[in-house]
């Protein structure tokens, strides 16, 4: 029960972040439909010609002081745009209805906004702000929704030179999405630097366990100037460690202990669960790698010979299980798995319903990508932010500690 009301606490508090951005975003939107409508009744765009036989006389003059329209989610600022030297009055018709509905609108911005993202469906979104009667053209709407994918282009092409990276951790995200038959995924990659602070680095659309799609996500970071990580922390998807081998090849590799442990109870029955728990635990849990692997050799003794699969799977890959016992133990509780990437996607989609199925998969992309970086303001920095120095400086750990220069 507890569980359940910490998740709902940390969707209110994300809530509360996306209400900020609703608000911000709302006022741009705004004044972009109002700048449109302007585009329109003079019938050129801002830099053409006042030539033709559709085009209207007159000039842009500026825009009229702030206006203040109140909605549940704050006060926001619109500016009419004038115009001159025109014998007809510029009229904006888009406004009035803005005022007029500014009172429905209690419940329906958030929605409406996040509509607009995962359904790409944004003259659905504009008409539940003004009206089915709305003075709005098809160009309108395409120019609108251009300027929301040039948002996520300019965030994927930013420069990475200046995060000293420290830790990465990557995680493929199954999305229901489109109609084909393979599972589409997100590929998502966050970092932590050397302050500590976590950084939303990649939200890609791609598959899980391709190689060229992880790959693709990992050149793209290390082309915009990110440095290899020191430690790497991921599922065990053969792909993205093949491209993670190709793309960091100095760095350290962690798996998931999350991951480890659903598949070694896969290969349990339900009888035996219970027991296999606290000893698997155990093991992860361990204060030394020695106490690591002789908790394991409890674990194989005990199951090997009724369920020797659980025990190969227990088995496999035991150099990248136990990595982080190189690193300082006060980091371990960030490393051991890929939770970092799972918690704030997890309560993205509580808040947003992203589990739903999205027309296409770019707009999924889109969605989660936003409340991802809407999020990001709000997520914690590591324990210890003091040591992350000494790990990117290649100071060795054993067990936790840092070793001295006599144990080298």
């Amino acid at each position: 029960m507890e569980k359940n009301t910490t998740a709902e606490r940390k969707a209110e508090s994300f809530g509360d972040i996306l209400e900020d951005l609703v608000r911000e975003k709302v006022q741009s939107f705004i004044q972009d439909v109002l700048e449109e409508e302007l585009d329109q009744w003079l019938g050129r765009d801002r830099y053409e010609r006042n030539d033709g036989p559709e085009v209207r006389r007159g000039r842009r003059n500026g825009h009229s002081k702030p206006r203040k329209l109140g909605l549940s989610c704050g006060t926001i600022e619109v500016r009419r745009p004038r115009v001159r030297d025109t014998d007809e009055e510029f009229r904006s018709l888009v406004l009035p209805l803005f005022v007029r509905s500014s009172h429905k609108l209690r419940e329906q911005l958030p929605d409406l906004y996040l509509h607009g993202l995962s359904l790409g469906d944004f003259e659905l979104a504009l008409r539940g702000l003004l009206g089915k009667s709305a003075p709005l053209s098809k160009s309108s709407i395409d120019r609108l929704r251009g300027k929301w994918k040039t948002e996520y282009d300019s965030w994927r092409e930013r420069d990475l030179s200046g995060v000293e990276l420290v830790y990465m951790w990557a995680d493929g995200v199954y999305v229901k999405a489109g109609l084909e038959k393979e599972k589409a995924a997100l590929l998502v990659v966050i970092g932590a630097d050397v302050h500590g602070k976590k950084h939303l680095l990649a939200v890609e659309a791609g598959y899980r366990e391709s190689t060229e799609s992880w790959l693709g996500a990992f050149r793209g970071l290390k082309q915009r100037g990110l440095n290899a990580p020191k430690l790497l922390v991921m599922d065990g998807m053969a792909g993205a460690w093949a491209a993670a081998g190709q793309a960091w090849p100095t760095a350290r590799e962690q798996r998931c202990w999350n991951h480890k442990v659903i598949n070694v109870l896969d290969r349990l029955p339900k009888t035996a669960q219970s027991e296999a728990k606290p000893l698997l635990r155990a093991i992860w849990e361990s204060n030394s790698r020695a106490e690591a692997d002789k908790a394991r050799g409890r674990f194989c003794k005990r199951f090997i010979a009724d369920y020797p699969n659980a025990v190969d799977v227990l088995k496999d890959d035991w150099e990248r299980m136990v990595a982080f016992y190189d690193f300082p133990k006060e980091h371990w509780k960030h490393l051991r798995t890929t939770n970092i990437v799972e918690s704030p996607f997890a309560t993205a989609r509580l808040r947003t319903g992203a589990s739903k199925r999205f027309r296409k998969v770019r707009y999924a992309t889109m969605m989660i990508w936003k409340t991802l970086t809407v999020a990001e303001a709000n997520w914690r920095i590591l324990n210890a932010p003091e040591l992350l120095q000494k790990v990117l400086d290649g100071v060795q750990f054993k067990d936790g500690n840092p070793l001295a220069e006599k144990e080298l």
